[in-house]
């Protein structure tokens, strides 16, 4: 790749030359690795955009599902080369359904099987029904009742698939009068048609479910689990049951967070993951150290075994809250989305890494900014899909990105890890963290979207962070390059 120095010896090209540099460094030195497109509105906020899901057809195209409470209805719509198709109503109006945005109905995708699930309202006297597709989303069956389950009461349907194609449906169920809530699992063996009945997927604490927080259920060939917030007196962690059998029956827990919140109140939010091999690597939200972070642990599966535990990010300088992360793979490659709040602005938030087995770095990258309420995200072997729920144009927001494949990680992996908070900023000055000693030089050089240079300057690291001061800059996306004595780092950073 060219150096910098090299650049600005051209001058008749400068200005091309090192805007093209700069991009190209986003895009390769990113801790994201990702190349994103522009955001665009998957429907007119006509049709609502309540709690909205993401997964891919057998050729890797965006499927999305989201709802609407005023009118209790679901909608899907599908990637068609150009564009999302218009969207259809999946619930028949005699079956309303609940949507809110914390929780509702959800989707699974194996190759161009598509399933729905929902759940009827009122919920003490209704059920949970799936609809499918095996075209990728252009045509639906009708609902099938999925929980039969007497005089009890169920809520909350999540859906996965097993190693044939088979929906995998778990859900909170309830004694009469709402009593013993505890997660189940209902197993199709013909493709939705007909259901199982449903097996214990909790209770391994010896407490009941948190009898507000959704749940998620994934597998990976004849091993499954079932994620969900648990309830021993108070006690809020998050818990997996694991099925070695294709969810037939549940073998024992993990105590995937062992954050220990107590809290005598509705977290209203709850875990989800991935396997990958032996592992199961989850996601959730805890406020047990006094503030609401977002965390991901991993934990073998064949030991039954937490084996480790950290924030997503941690607590920072304007954070307010996270909550709501979701997680995905392809093959090796992983990325985790959560909503923040920072500086009293709502984010959407993105992790990556291409290779799980590396782990991820310490930053993450802010897709979205300013009326961020859920979200969700898929991966292709080449694509990342994020989804969010956008308050301000009251429509389900979609985003693509494409990321590179093994060949870059060992490299990246040898640069300085490099954080830039807040960004977006809307003050006169944000801080650059640099994976250096205490009062290291470092020196900086801001450019704008033009090429060209608007700042430099230099400092020490103090406490880890080196304070940058913008001034009355205008609104916009600048390029900062930021170097030490050996190493140099181009990011980007927005101001608002």
């Amino acid at each position: 790749m060219l150096t910098l120095a090299l650049i600005l010896k051209h001058t008749s090209m400068r200005f091309y030359l090192l805007l093209t540099l700069l991009v190209i460094s986003q895009w390769c030195l990113a801790q994201s690795q990702i190349a994103w497109s522009q955001p665009v509105s998957v429907a007119d906020n006509q049709f609502g955009n309540m709690h909205p899901r993401v997964v891919t057809d057998g050729d890797g195209n965006p499927l999305i599902i989201w709802g609407k409470n005023s009118t209790k209805q679901v909608f899907f719509s599908r990637w068609t080369g150009n564009g999302f198709s218009s969207p259809v109503n999946l619930n028949p109006g005699t079956i309303p359904v609940f949507a809110a945005s914390w929780a509702g109905p959800d989707l699974a995708s194996h190759g161009d099987t598509v399933y729905v699930v929902f759940k009827e309202t009122p919920e003490d006297d209704s059920g949970i029904y799936i609809v499918r597709s095996f075209d990728g989303g252009e045509n639906f069956s009708g609902p099938e009742r999925v929980d039969a389950i007497a005089d009890s009461i169920s809520r909350f349907p999540s859906v996965g698939t097993d190693a044939n194609g088979n929906p995998l449906v778990a859900f909170m169920k309830f004694n009469p009068g709402w009593g013993n809530a505890r997660y189940v699992l209902a197993k199709s063996e013909d493709h939705g048609s007909t259901f199982n009945a449903d097996v214990l997927g909790s209770r391994f604490s010896g407490g009941d479910v948190c009898d507000c927080c959704p749940a998620t259920v994934v597998s990976s060939g004849n091993t499954a689990a079932l994620m969900y917030r648990d309830n021993l007196n108070n006690l809020r962690n998050s818990w997996a049951g694991i099925s070695f059998d294709g969810g037939n029956s549940f073998n024992g827990g993990i105590e995937i967070d062992n954050t220990d919140w107590m809290i005598n109140a509705c977290p209203s939010s709850g875990p989800d993951g991935i396997i990958i091999g032996d592992s199961l690597y989850s996601v959730f939200m805890s406020a047990a150290s006094g503030k609401t972070l977002c965390y991901r642990s991993r934990s073998t599966l064949s030991s039954l075994q937490l084996e480790s535990i950290v924030p997503i990010t941690g607590n920072f300088a304007g954070l307010g809250l996270q909550n709501f992360p979701r997680i995905a793979t392809s093959g090796k490659a992983a990325a985790i989305a959560w909503m923040q709040t920072v500086n009293s602005s709502a984010q959407l938030a993105v992790q990556f890494t291409n290779n799980i087995s590396n782990g991820f770095s310490a930053g993450y990258e802010v897709l979205a900014a300013n009326h961020v309420t859920n979200t969700d995200i898929t991966l292709s072997n080449t694509e990342v899909y994020v989804v969010w729920e956008d308050q301000n144009s009251g429509t389900v927001k979609f985003k693509s990105g494409t990321y590179m494949l093994s060949g870059w990680s060992d490299h990246l992996n040898n640069l300085p890890l490099v954080r830039i908070y807040p960004n977006p900023t809307k003050t006169s000055e944000f801080y650059v963290e640099f994976d250096a000693p205490n009062l290291s030089q470092l020196s900086f050089d801001l450019f704008d979207a033009q090429g060209q240079q608007r700042l430099s300057g230099s400092g020490l690291l103090i406490e880890g962070a080196l304070k940058v001061e913008v001034g009355n800059l205008s609104a916009g996306v600048y390029f900062i390059r930021i170097k030490d004595q050996d190493r140099s780092v181009t990011r980007s950073v927005v101001i608002d």
